[in-house]
């Protein structure tokens, strides 16, 4: 290297050449000459000249052994967002090539493009950011790098800003850095971030850190020697270092799991890495015949390993001493991914391999802008973020023993739609070790999960959406509702947007409203007609908060237009209450709506959890219906259909009724069949209202039973555990019945 003068960017050569990798050095130092020259004049607020930020950015890169053109994007990376004028993407690509410019792309933050609020041009950052990372992971890396450095130096930040980065770095970037494997980074992200936004409680764990590791200064020394020693006999190579629990590790313990800081048993832990796979497991059995395990407490991530890819033993025992320790066996790969996660590959491997390994663990990413691009909607996405990406998982397996890996708390339904979309949509139940369960039922780690399914499906409910935890679910359940239930969309989503016109002080005519939703049907990035922002509304692909926001910003742009007043009807004097009815169904937006007689319609027998909508009938009051219910197509035809369906919904406040549904079984011939089922709904103490055998030619059995039930909830639940009964091959819910007075049951 001809580097014979020391220049800012000395340090970071000198660390390349170390690594005895074949770098480009002189595309590096091209790429610092260019950058130096544009961040001229500018410095941070430390006052330090700002083109030793994407030195220290680089080297940061470096030391994850990141290829040439990362470390040529690092030193870029701020050119296109704060040299605006001087430089753009197209003059990158012409002086360092396509990938460096690729790179640099997806590290600029969208200042350029006009936002409705801060929210969403912070979401809209978030998004391009994991666009770019499915298509390059390399922008993550360098990303984090950048975060990392910026957290070093934010002292020189006002209070308001250290706060709002170090909460934004928790929140986002250390739980990307853990999924990532990358924990090196990870850790020190957390601990800076607790330093800024709880200093009071990250200073009391830390000198209660240090009181404890003092009292027992040579308790982790002992145990390290002694185990050498055992090791040794064995004959095995091994490193073997102790440590005390990070400050933001105990933090997130005591006061996540409400755990007092004497409560935190693996304070203290050792690191044993050996040479070979198989040795890790030697090394376990010495470890549990010198020490006395505590049970519950031992993983296996060897076999099978975290979706981050991290692998190792991790078992607690009990010291000579009387005091826990955690001990944590794992190879020298397996380190290096302990520590550096995914970028560890670029380490083994190069070029297209080390991609190829990459894009295999880094499906997660293309499923997330996969969903997302499904409602462009900022609080789904960070739903997504938070739910399917940053929060802690569960393994749990197929009949096949495949291993699904879910975010903790997701349902039997996350797990079908996990395996494949058909197999959620056909799904009528499931079982957990050759259990019936219900189908809101959370996984738990090494349970077996069997998911039910029937070609006479009708599909998923509209209730799974408020059951499931994961992305992945809620979007292929919209997507089959986008699909498949048009029409019902529409009416609900006619009653959503109904229900936030209803708020405003004016009556519109059907013109205006037009008008008002074409404008908010763009903003939205929906292209077609009213009816398919009806639609999207109805099959959940946009939320009643953003909708309700874009509705009222453009009433009160048509409003303040110049739109003469005095032809505007006002709507209320005072804003109307709900109304609730006897039937406990409320009638939203409809003044007077104390004195409108309410039933429930007996075609199609709505019961609490069901989708609902109201039809006002020509003399006799608003009927209830289930959107699904077939009489509601004949209404929509009429001339007048769309100002007689009104929106309401099921009063959550009332005092849980009994309500009649029949159930339609069909099995094969059993002269026992009935007998079973009268037993099962005996243990579940269900009242029986009616039971019908009609004759049948195919040689199978029919039974029609209505029953008591209190909700959608309940009645499924009846279902699933009728369709366990050894012969069953169908059961559905028929529309007909009535709601029972009181506890009462009527045939």
């Amino acid at each position: 290297m001809n580097d014979q003068q020391y220049t800012p960017i000395s340090n970071l050569l000198q660390m390349l050449v170390r690594t005895g990798k074949n770098y480009d050095l002189g595309k590096i130092r091209k790429a610092y000459d260019f950058a130096a020259e544009l961040h001229k004049g500018q410095y941070r607020k430390s006052g330090e000249e700002y083109i030793y930020h994407p030195i220290a950015v680089a080297e940061i890169v470096a030391s994850l052994e990141l290829d040439t053109d990362s470390i040529c994007a690092a030193l870029l990376h701020d050119t296109v967002e704060d040299c605006e004028g001087k430089v753009d993407i197209e003059q990158i690509r012409k002086g360092f090539g396509s990938e460096v410019a690729s790179l640099v792309d997806g590290l600029t933050k969208l200042v350029t493009v006009p936002f409705e609020d801060k929210e969403e041009q912070q979401v809209e950052n978030l998004r391009k950011m994991f666009l770019a990372m499915s298509k390059d992971i390399r922008v993550i890396f360098i990303k984090l790098c950048d975060r990392l450095h910026n957290m070093r130096t934010l002292d020189a930040k006002t209070e308001h800003k250290r706060r709002q980065t170090a909460l934004e770095t928790m929140h986002v970037y250390a739980p990307l850095a853990h999924r990532l494997g990358m924990q090196r980074i990870r850790q020190e992200l957390e601990m800076l971030s607790l330093s800024y936004l709880d200093p009071i409680g990250f200073n009391e764990i830390k000198s209660d850190i240090e009181k404890r590791y003092g009292k027992n200064r040579d308790f982790l020394e002992k145990a390290r020697l002694s185990i050498a020693d055992k090791l040794t006999e064995h004959g095995i190579k091994f490193s073997l270092e102790g440590r005390v629990k990070t400050v933001y590790s105990i933090y997130r313990k005591m006061y996540v799991q409400n755990k007092s800081f004497d409560e935190i048993y693996d304070f203290y832990a050792l690191r044993i890495i050996v040479d070979a796979e198989p040795e890790c497991y030697i090394v376990l059995g010495a470890i549990h015949d010198m020490f006395k395990f505590m049970p519950g407490r031992f993983k296996d991530y060897i076999s099978t390993p975290k979706a981050n890819n991290y692998r190792s033993l991790h078992t607690t025992v009990i010291g000579r001493d009387g005091i826990p320790f955690e001990v944590q066996i794992r190879t020298w790969e397996m380190q290096q991914i302990a520590e550096y996660g995914i970028a560890a590959h670029w380490k083994y491997k190069s070029g297209e391999n080390a991609r190829d390994v990459v894009d295999k663990k880094l499906e997660w990413i293309s499923k997330l802008v996969e969903n997302e691009s499904e409602t462009r909607d900022p609080d789904e996405f960070i739903n997504a973020l938070k739910v399917d990406i940053f929060q802690d998982e569960v393994f749990v397996f197929t009949p096949k023993s495949d291993v699904i890996p879910l975010p903790a708390g997701s349902t039997v339904i996350d797990f079908a739609y996990a395996i494949h979309s058909q197999i959620g949509n056909r799904m009528v139940g499931a079982k957990i070790n050759g259990n019936i369960v219900p189908i809101d039922r959370v996984v738990k780690n090494g349970e077996i999960v069997e998911i039910l399914t029937s070609q006479s499906s009708k599909g998923p409910s509209r209730d799974w959406l408020k059951i499931v935890k994961t992305g992945e679910a809620r979007t292929k359940i919209r997507q089959w509702f986008k699909k498949e239930a048009r029409p019902d969309n529409i009416i609900i989503g006619k009653g959503e947007i109904d229900k936030v016109f209803r708020r405003f002080n004016y009556i519109l005519t059907e013109p205006q409203r037009t008008e008002i939703l074409t404008k908010v049907a763009k903003r939205l990035g929906v292209n077609g007609s009213i009816d398919d922002l009806y639609n999207a509304v109805g099959y959940g692909g946009i939320s009643g908060t953003r909708l309700s926001a874009k509705i009222r910003d453009e009433y009160d742009k048509y409003i303040k237009s110049g739109v003469d007043q005095s032809t505007l009807i006002p709507q209320f004097p005072t804003k109307p209450k709900p109304q609730k009815s006897r039937s406990g169904i409320i009638v939203n937006g409809i003044e007077g709506g104390g004195s409108i007689e309410v039933k429930i319609a007996r075609c199609c027998n709505p019961i609490p959890g069901d989708p609902i909508v109201g039809f006002m009938t020509k003399g006799h009051g608003l009927s209830v219906h289930n959107v699904s219910c077939p009489n509601l197509k004949q209404n929509r035809q009429a001339p007048d259909a769309a100002e007689r369906f009104v929106s309401v919904s099921w009063d959550a406040s009332m005092k849980p009724d009994w309500y009649t549904v029949t159930l339609q079984i069909n099995a094969k011939h059993s002269t026992a069949l009935l007998a079973k089922v009268a037993t099962l709904l005996e243990e579940m103490k269900v009242a029986i209202s009616g039971i019908n055998m009609p004759k049948t030619n195919d040689g199978n059995v029919r039974i029609d039973i209505a029953l008591s039930v209190r909700d959608v909830s309940n009645a499924t639940n009846i279902v699933n555990r009728i369709k366990s009964i050894s012969g069953v091959y169908e059961v559905t819910r028929t529309m007909s019945g009535r709601k029972n007075e009181g506890s009462n049951t009527e045939g």
